[in-house]
């Protein structure tokens, strides 16, 4: 349902209800009549003749009575969203006299085929999630001023759409058709076209000249189909001189369409079966914003080295779930954001990432890196990088040279075993960071691991194998993971550097009723959450004074 729909806002009049008002309903202004939610089963009878807007939504009726609805000739707005309205209770010559209607709205209920007739006022028609099969010539053609017609969720087959279903309506502007049984995108679509949704069909081709009027179309969208190569070709989207937004994802494409619109921003390919990036077809598309391909069969020469270069304007590559062993090389220099989880890379050389200097997020989490196969350069030229992801490799020993900007910084599920200061000195600005899920003692965490990081939040230590806090934590602390791990004592002094610090998580370690000093609290006078459940033993817990009393303490 559109935004712009001219339902007005109950209650903005100061006005006394008029004389005549359906009872049970209220009516806020002289020309409202709102019967929302009362569960009516019959049409309110006395509802003014003067009503331009009408809501009857949220209840149990089944049927319009015919010498009800047309009495009423001055309804703009009609709203029966949500009943039980079967075809054979929505009589269509009710309609042939509501001449000034602009707004109806039958979604939910039980129509099996589309009233044969709507008035040609009509500027927005809402019959998603029904049961309908068939639409008819004057449903919605001849209708000048429609701008939205929403058909999803519905049971219609290209035999239900007759040829010239929109003819004489030249403003429609949104179309969705989403959630049918189509198998083809439909011929004589609105030339007027700005938002097409057919995702979720059965859709299988698009033939040839479906989409050749459509010229001001700027989003379409056909995910959750069947398309193949041979159902589409380099005249499908030719024509589409605006189009800005194209999802074709989880379909069955083993390649690029050609003929890409250049005027594209986004272009959604994720979740098909592309083996190869042909850089032919991507190369007009300098305006490219964001470019989705994950979740295809991408391998070692999946993406030739610069494919991908003639996007100039390219802000995010998302190559999630595909079989790259290394990072595409000669990639967009104005690349900001680069998704590779979840792919088999197992090195990265000095210049691999030397075409991104403007990168701001690298994820590279769930690959096959290894610390011996991480050059010592790697990261040298990323001064713009502020997150990073590195989780879920083989990593035994943190990076070296990490850009000084870093603001998020992920190594959970590694291998580390260690932690030395270097590879953290210089990160002024980090202000998260996840070592969770690693084999890290206390032992292994060298003096002055934490000396340099100024601005660190939220530290993430969980599900280790600490036996005490580590000493010397960042006084900017203000969340500290420390579950799963050894713990079994936590002394006087072990909060002393960390006076900001709001939440500490300590469930699931090996403390006792005992195991926290009376005193470990005391200067924690900003601390909101102490979680120790699921130790041995309910554990007690002494907040400082002036703290909310508001700790997580309870047994296993």
């Amino acid at each position: 349902m559109e935004d712009d729909a001219s339902f007005p806002h109950l209650g903005e009049s100061s006005q006394p209800p008029p004389r005549a008002c359906p009872p049970r309903c209220s009516c806020p202004r002289p020309d409202t009549v709102d019967c929302d939610g009362l569960d009516l089963q019959v049409f309110p009878d006395n509802i003014t003749r003067a009503a331009q807007h009408l809501s009857l939504q949220n209840n149990q009726l089944q049927e319009l009575p015919y010498n009800e609805l047309s009495r009423l000739s001055g309804l703009r707005t009609l709203n029966l969203h949500n009943n039980l309205i079967s075809s054979e209770g929505l009589p269509d010559e009710a309609f042939e006299s509501l001449t000034q209607l602009q707004h109806i709205y039958v979604a939910h209920n039980k129509l099996s085929v589309a009233p044969q007739f709507l008035p040609r006022s009509l500027r927005v028609a809402d019959l998603a999630a029904n049961e309908v099969t068939e639409i008819f010539p004057l449903t919605f053609g001849e209708k000048p001023a429609l701008r939205s017609v929403y058909l999803h969720n519905n049971q219609l087959s290209n035999a239900g759409l007759p040829p010239d279903a929109f003819r004489g309506s030249e403003a429609v502007a949104t179309l969705s058709l989403s959630s049918n049984q189509l198998s083809y995108v439909p011929p004589s679509l609105p030339p007027s076209l700005e938002r097409l949704h057919l995702q979720n069909n059965l859709i299988s081709k698009v033939p040839r000249g479906a989409l050749s009027r459509q010229t001001h179309l700027r989003e379409l969208y056909l995910q959750h189909n069947q398309l193949t190569d041979s159902g589409l070709d380099a005249t499908t989207f030719s024509k589409l001189h605006r189009l800005e937004y194209l999802d074709l994802s989880h379909n069955q494409l083993a390649a690029v369409p050609a003929g890409l619109p250049r005027t594209l921003a986004v272009l959604h390919l994720g979740r098909n079966r592309i083996r190869w990036v042909e850089a032919a077809r991507l190369g007009g598309l300098r305006g490219l914003r964001y470019l989705l391909l994950q979740h295809n069969q991408l391998g070692a020469t999946g993406l030739p080295a610069g494919a991908l270069r003639p996007l100039r304007g390219l802000h995010t590559l998302h190559l999630y779930g595909n079989r790259l062993d290394r990072v595409p090389q000669a990639l967009p220099r104005r690349l900001r954001a680069l998704v590779l989880p979840h792919n088999r890379v197992a090195a990265l050389g000095a210049r691999d990432l030397a075409s991104t200097p403007r990168l701001a997020e690298l994820n590279l989490a769930y690959n096959c890196l290894a610390s011996a196969r991480v050059h010592l350069r790697a990261f040298r030229r990323l001064r713009a990088l502020r997150s990073l992801d590195l989780a879920g490799n083989q990593l035994t020993q943190l990076p070296s040279g990490l850009p000084a900007g870093l603001h998020t910084l992920r190594l959970e599920r590694n291998q580390l075993r260690v932690l030395e200061p270097e590879p953290l000195a210089g990160l002024h600005q980090l202000q998260e960071l996840s070592l969770a899920h690693n084999r890290l003692r206390v032992g292994g965490i060298g003096p002055g691991t934490w000396h340099e990081l100024q601005a660190l939040q939220v530290l993430d230590l969980s599900h280790n194998e600490l036996s005490f806090v580590p000493p010397d934590l960042p006084e900017a602390l203000e969340e500290l993971h420390l579950q799963g791990n050894r713990i079994g004592h936590v002394g006087p002094e072990a909060f002393l550097s960390t006076p900001r610090l709001r939440a500490l998580f300590l469930r699931a370690n090996r403390l006792h009723m005992t195991s926290i000093a009376p005193e470990a609290f005391l200067g924690l006078l900003h601390l909101r959450v102490v979680d120790t459940t699921g130790n041995p033993e309910p554990v007690l817990v002494h907040l400082p004074p002036t703290a909310p009393r508001q700790p997580r303490a309870a047994g296993p």
